[in-house]
């Protein structure tokens, strides 16, 4: 029978307190694993079981992986919860990924009791040292009676501002006492400003319309925040009444749909040739919730060198970091859009941009007949567009879905060869850059959104890192869940690299593999291999009518390669279009 709430004075272990705290945020489901200091909050997680489900995860990284799942599919919080010692150590990965791509994310991890604190205890391990450069803020809760102001505190520092991983490490003495909770709780975070609700400046925003008006050759760079923010209607509509072309990084996309008029594509290192070359043409550059990775700018000094650019973005410290602005402004990135809205008039001339959009598809129709690489090769061999092309198909004929990717190569492709058309449709690693993200986090997108298919795009070697969570989907009873593997029998992007840059020194990177098909009925779930071209549309189509999840082993070329790439260090006006010719790998019967 569960416990009720304790509004009547009653006493509660803090274990009892945590559970109900997290209920008063709004959390109905946590993802983790259960050990000795962490065990007083599984104990009485039981007495909660109607209002707060609990997802046992095979490895902590899973855990941390699945909350950042869950949280960029719905834009809530992510919860997580381990142990001490090697439990919290497995999360560092997870909360650095969440810090890294700006994901609301609260971690609980159970320490020893406080008498033991500083004596190197079985399992004690100082969690909030190694995890300071990495998180928002962290907690140490060594007396029950804080709890609940400190949860209170975490999902609103997580939450709130530009979002991010929270760390509360709780006492094992904490949760076993019992108290009085008290749940009239204030916030005290001095020095903390929630500039997402701040106002937004008016003098800044006047320059910012001003300069846009007046722009010649003008472009809006769309990034991470405008879907953190819910504004991707806003971004529309400033696009269409300003006519000024949208090009989206690689966690913007689905911000602004792909079959606009004014969308030209993604930017960066694998952006397209015609997207780079506007960016380094253009004479106003407006940033909307990106902030400048060099994955997208390049060799910074080189970086728009014609534009004056304006910078919204809610952290402060992002503004001028890395490229030199003309206006920041800071802020949610709703908020300014629809400050820009009203500066700027209504009925624009329409004409004023012509030669800027004859210019931009002059620059698309003379690189776009060059890039070979985005049509089929003319080859029997199973091919990665070959994945993307039946998925993407898919996705038109079968309506609301999701896409989570791990990283690497086939990261990249089905960025570049994917319709996004929706925010929040697209989830994968961006800073970080983890591999193992994808099949833990669509296990929390899956949860999140039931009712929605969630495809996961990735690579075997990531697959191999993180595959243990199927037996989590298993066990859950997730039926949402398939899982394409662009299986090229290496660590593909390393060797990419080694092939181009490094005189082909395949140096740790041929991978070897169990079969897939194989080991995903092992875990209870269905498998499928898929060698032949002929064959991809079909295996897509079958895995998404199984009412469970499916694994397909996509056995593609092994030295398909993503172009364009910009090599380390260069200008993004510097572009490899062309693949390298190269000798024919063996066949996939032949890989080590």
């Amino acid at each position: 029978m569960n416990a009720p709430a304790s509004t009547d004075g009653s006493t509660r272990t803090g274990a009892q307190i945590l559970c109900e705290a997290l209920i008063r945020q709004g959390v109905d489901v946590i993802f983790g694993i259960p050990g000795g200091a962490i065990m007083p909050f599984y104990h009485a997680l039981p007495e909660y079981a109607d209002q707060l489900h609990h997802v046992l995860c095979r490895h902590e990284q899973g855990a941390g992986h699945a909350a950042e799942g869950y949280a960029r599919a719905s834009g809530r919080v992510g919860v997580c919860v381990a142990t001490s010692g090697p439990g919290a150590t497995n999360l560092v990965t997870p909360i650095a990924d969440a810090w890294m791509d700006s994901s609301p994310l609260v971690a609980i991890t159970g320490q020893v009791s406080s008498a033991l604190l500083g004596t190197d205890a079985f399992q004690e391990t100082d969690i909030i040292g190694i995890t300071v450069p990495i998180t928002k803020h962290s907690y140490l809760v060594r007396d029950a009676r804080e709890i609940p102001r400190v949860i209170a505190e975490a999902f609103h520092i997580a939450s709130t501002g530009r979002p991010g991983p929270v760390l509360v490490d709780v006492t094992k003495d904490a949760q076993q006492s019992s108290v009085v909770p008290d749940w009239d709780v204030r916030l005290d975070l001095p020095g903390y400003a929630d500039r997402r609700s701040a106002e937004i400046d008016g003098d800044a925003i006047a320059r910012a319309a001003a300069m846009l008006a007046s722009a010649q050759r003008p472009l809006i760079l769309a990034g991470n925040g405008v879907i953190q923010s819910g504004a991707a209607a806003e971004l529309r509509a400033l696009a269409e009444r300003t006519g000024i072309p949208v090009i989206t990084t690689l966690h913007g996309l689905g911000a602004f749909p792909h079959d606009h008029r004014l969308n030209l594509g993604m930017p960066g290192m694998h952006g397209w040739v015609h997207v780079n070359r506007a960016i380094q043409r253009c004479d106003v550059l407006l940033n909307v919730g990106s902030r400048f990775d060099d994955r997208v700018t390049g060799k910074a000094s080189t970086f728009a060198p014609h534009a004056s650019v304006i910078h919204v973005d809610v952290d402060p410290s992002e503004i001028g970091k890395l490229v030199p602005v003309a206006v920041g402004v800071v802020g949610d990135a709703r908020a300014a859009l629809s400050a820009l809205l009203r500066a700027i008039p209504g009925e624009p001339d329409a004409a004023r941009l012509d030669d800027w959009h004859a210019e931009v598809r002059a620059l698309r129709e003379t690189f776009e007949p060059r890039q070979s690489y985005r049509r089929r090769p003319d080859t029997t061999t199973l091919q990665p567009h070959d994945v993307c092309a039946a998925l993407n198909a898919a996705r038109q004929r079968r309506g609301p879905s999701r896409v989570v990717t791990d990283v690497g190569q086939h990261q990249m492709w089905t960025a570049q060869l994917l319709d996004w058309q929706r925010p929040r449709t697209h989830i994968t690693s961006g800073g970080s850059g983890t591999m193992g993200f994808a099949v833990p986090a669509a296990l929390g997108a899956a949860v999140a959104l039931p009712d929605e298919t969630i495809w996961v795009v990735v690579g075997d070697g990531g697959f191999q890192m993180t595959n243990q969570e199927l037996a989590t989907m298993a066990q859950e009873g997730i039926t949402n869940v398939k899982i394409a593997i662009v299986n090229n029998g290496y660590l593909g992007m390393v060797r990419q690299w080694q092939q181009l840059f490094e005189g082909k020194r395949y140096s740790g990177t041929p991978l070897s593999g169990p079969d897939f098909a194989k080991l995903a009925e092992a875990y209870g779930v269905r498998g499928m291999t898929v060698e032949r071209v002929d064959e991809a549309d079909a295996a897509v189509e079958e895995a998404w009518a199984h009412p469970g999840v499916v694994v397909v082993d996509f056995r593609v070329e092994r030295e398909a390669n993503v172009f364009p790439i910009v090599p380390q260090g260069r200008s993004i006006g510097e572009m490899m279009v062309d693949p390298h010719t190269h000798v024919p790998a063996p066949a996939y019967a032949a890989r080590p």
